[in-house]
This record gives C-alpha cells, structure tokens and sequence, in this order.
C-alpha cells in the first residue's frame, strides 16, 4: 500500500547522495514525495522494475529504452545527476510521453569557470613554477622571474565549444578586454556576437588566440577532433587549458607537444580516471596537472541539490522545469560521458 505522495527514486551512482541532496532540501523533499534513494553501487534491476510502475521523477543515469519506459505509465522526468546525456535513454520515445529529460550540468559550471581562469592565470604568469623554483633555492627575482611569463589582459583568447562552460567563463574574461574567438558547430554566428564573442573557424581559433579553453563537450561526432594537426596550428607562444572531456583531443599527442614545449598545458581530465599511479603523465615536466576537480565543490553539490528540489516542484505541479538542462532529442543522443 502507497502512502498517495508521489515516487521519486534517486540512482545517484556515480555520485553520493550528498552530493546531489543537503541536508534540509531532502528532508522538505521527503514531507511532500516518497523518496527513495538508491546507496551504494546502480540499482539493481528487479529493484529498479519493482519501482517503475509508480515511479514519477527519476534521478540518475539508469538504461532506459523504449520498452523499459513502457513499464513507467506514471513517469514524468529523468534528471541525469552525473551532468551529462547518456546514450542508453531513449529520448525520442521520453519526447513523445511528454516525459522531462533534463541535466544537473549547468551546476557545475561556475566553479569549472573559476578553475578554467585560475589555470589560464598560472600557464600565462607561472605561479606554480614560480613556487616549486623557490621551495628548490633557484628562483629568479622580479623582472628574472617573469621573462616567459605574460599578461591575460588584450590577449586573444579562444573558447573550443560554447556550451555551460563556455557560457560560464566568458564574463570572467572580460575584463582582460581582449577577443573572445569561439568555435562551436551548434550554434548561429549571430547568437555568439549577441554574446560577446566573435564566431570562428577551429584553424582561425587556434592560430590567433594566445590562451585556448577546451570545453566542449564528446559526441559520437567529435572524438578526438583536436588531433595533431590540429594542435600544430597553435601558436609558438599559446597556452591550452584542457577541462571538459579528455576524448576531444588526442590525448597522446596533446601530451607530447606539451611536453616537448610546443605550447603550454594544463589538463584536468583523461582518457582514464583516475590516473594510474605509475602513468607517465605524472612525470611531464611543463604541464599544469589537476585530478578532474574544477567542479567538484561543495558549492556545487549544493546548487544541484537546489536546482533537483525546484525543479522536480515544478513538474510535479504539471509546470516546466526551469532549472536543470532540457535534452535535446536530436543531440543529446550523441552525448557520450569522456
């Protein structure tokens, strides 16, 4: 026997529940939904088909075709809680029931933004070399310290794909004043002018900017589209700041020209996390390394949470959801999660 509230079941794998619920939002969410929360590796099957007949608000990344949906009559969105669009929903069939597809991805781009500016800053000014060189006895002092070094402000920068990152970080660059290039197949010239950004071809992008903000995101389409000829066209003196997924570009070759000095680097995502202890990786000299922390923050775990409870509101009062990310059908299928 149901106690009449609404079934919200939450699959938080591969995050914890409290990375995707604070405290208070979930106890306001229990007085008014029977939420369950899945702890501890994906539900398993016969727990999740026992739910489907009355589950109303999904959250999680669990398979989802046609069929499985079928056995759902009640369900009214599927929020993924990892950020991304998996390829094993079937959002064309989630299209038709008027069922919500919607993403807590935009939570996390304000801190990847931070992040993204902070590398920027120490590729172009040398603050944790400038450290290490002190710690070690051999630091050089003012103007000797700073001869490869540069400034951000009227620099040419470049963003590769204009999504919730790149949206994000684009009012942090502005007041260095210089050209904000962006590069991103999906959208119109005139909505990145409307922007602030001046529309790009990928070859004019790398050959002009001075720093390079890889954000876009993988598709079935784009994998490895920064390959090596690719990272040729960068200028002499250009530094790349490498954040949202490593499957872009081919890594092996990225790390190469890094590490041959060809441009400057710093990488906080790869093909395989984490990062095998003995991976040669951790021993390249000249490339900035970060362990996939730009938006790991305890602030925003907090907005999701904040972004799931209005939002699973909303359409549970039989409105839109305003908050989280809609999906696309005809993109968010080629989504891809590295």
């Amino acid at each position: 026997m149901t106690s009449g509230k609404p079934l919200v079941l939450a699959d938080p794998t591969p995050r914890a529940p409290w990375m995707i619920f604070t405290e208070e939002d979930r106890a306001r969410l229990e007085e008014r939904t029977r939420l369950v929360v899945h702890e501890g590796g994906p539900i398993p099957e016969v727990d999740l088909e026992a739910h489907l007949p009355e589950v109303e608000i999904l959250l999680g990344q669990v398979p989802l075709d046609a069929e499985r949906l079928a056995r759902a009559p009640r369900l009214r969105a599927v929020i993924n809680v990892e950020g991304n669009w998996k390829p094993d929903l079937d959002y064309e069939a989630c299209q038709q029931r008027g069922i919500w597809v919607l993403s807590v991805a935009p939570a996390m781009a304000p801190a990847v933004a931070e992040m993204c500016l902070a590398l920027a800053l120490d590729l172009a000014r040398g603050v944790t070399a400038g450290d290490r060189a002190f710690r070690r006895g051999e630091e050089a002092w003012g103007i000797f310290g700073n001869l490869e070094s540069f400034l951000l402000r009227d620099q040419p920068l470049g963003l590769v794909g204009y999504g919730n990152l790149g949206r994000a970080l684009r009012p942090l660059l502005a007041p260095f004043g210089g050209p904000v290039r962006v590069h991103d197949p999906w959208l119109p010239p005139g909505l990145l002018r409307e922007q602030g950004c001046v529309p790009a071809s990928l070859e004019e992008l790398m050959r002009e900017s001075r720093v390079v903000f890889v954000l876009a995101g993988v598709t079935a389409e784009n994998q490895g589209f920064l390959g090596r000829s690719e990272l040729e066209w960068l200028r002499d003196d250009a530094a790349v700041v490498l954040a949202s997924r490593a499957a872009v570009v081919d890594f092996d070759a990225f790390v190469e020209l890094a590490r041959a000095g060809r441009f400057r680097a710093a990488i906080d995502v790869y093909p395989r996390e984490p990062v095998a202890k003995d991976d040669p990786i951790r021993g390249a000299e000249g490339i900035l390394l970060s362990s996939h922390r730009a938006g790991g923050m305890r602030e925003s775990y907090a907005r999701i949470s904040e972004m799931l409870c209005e939002d699973i509101d909303l359409v549970l009062a039989g409105l839109p959801p305003v908050r989280c990310q809609r999906a696309d059908p005809r993109t968010a299928a080629l989504g891809r999660s590295r």
